[in-house]
């Protein structure tokens, strides 16, 4: 089960669950979503995830540590120290019931990190569907080669961003590119926000496809590129 929980303007906070029991909470933004979620379902939460300090990615986790005390915490060490459990970097994790596959995805802030679990790439602020985050306090450099280290999971890997950002990720695409391709992923993804539904999970395969920013050959491409969005 894999669950886009809406939050603030346009966020989602991921719920993960491999068996419908167990399940992982990632950047829980607020709580009330949260809390309003797991009374309806029939989840034991395992472990609460966090790729970096922004607080639209932490604003919920010190009342929900208040309500699960036992629940474990993950978090890059740029995330205050009185939020978190484990303190952890790129490498191998576990919970009772999961494996984290930990990646250092620096550039949007220093810090940043994404979790790989089962084939799902939740990813924060770093990809998003046909963009990449603002680099923040990281630099372009390290934000390039986080893209780069994504691009080499599988096609197949589900990518959780944590934004609905898709429309005007495609706006600024269709402004630099026209293919057949992206005219008909823009029909879907429009198609999609007329009703409301999210635009995520994608798959790093689209994304591959489609995302101009996982196309760029170097640092100095993708640094015009991504300043180009910002000005967008």
């Amino acid at each position: 089960m894999l669950i886009a929980i809406p939050a603030l303007n346009d966020n989602y906070i991921w719920c993960y669950s491999r068996d419908n029991v167990h399940a992982l909470l990632i950047d829980p933004a607020e709580v009330a979503p949260v809390e309003a979620f797991l009374a309806k379902s029939s989840l034991t939460l395992e472990a609460i995830l966090i790729t970096h300090n922004h607080a639209d990615h932490t604003g919920g986790v010190a009342q929900l540590r208040k309500a699960y005390p036992h629940v474990p915490v993950y978090a890059p060490a740029e995330v205050d120290s009185h939020l978190v459990t484990h303190k952890v970097e790129e490498g191998i994790y576990h919970t009772a019931h999961y494996s984290l596959n930990i990646l250092a995805t620096e550039g949007h802030t220093a810090g940043h990190i994404s979790y790989v679990v089962d084939n799902h790439l939740f990813c924060g602020d770093t990809l998003f569907s046909l963009g990449c985050g603002r680099v923040f306090t990281g630099d372009y450099a390290q934000m390039f080669t986080s893209l780069e280290k994504l691009k080499q999971l599988p096609d197949e890997t589900i990518v959780c961003p944590a934004h609905e950002y898709t429309l005007s990720n495609l706006r600024f695409a269709q402004s630099i590119e026209h293919s057949a391709e992206l005219a008909t992923y823009a029909t879907k993804i429009e198609a999609l926000r007329q009703q409301q539904q999210p635009t995520v999970p994608t798959t790093l395969g689209v994304e591959k496809a489609l995302n101009p920013f996982l196309r760029c050959q170097n640092v100095a491409q993708f640094t015009a590129l991504r300043q180009a969005k910002d000005r967008f």
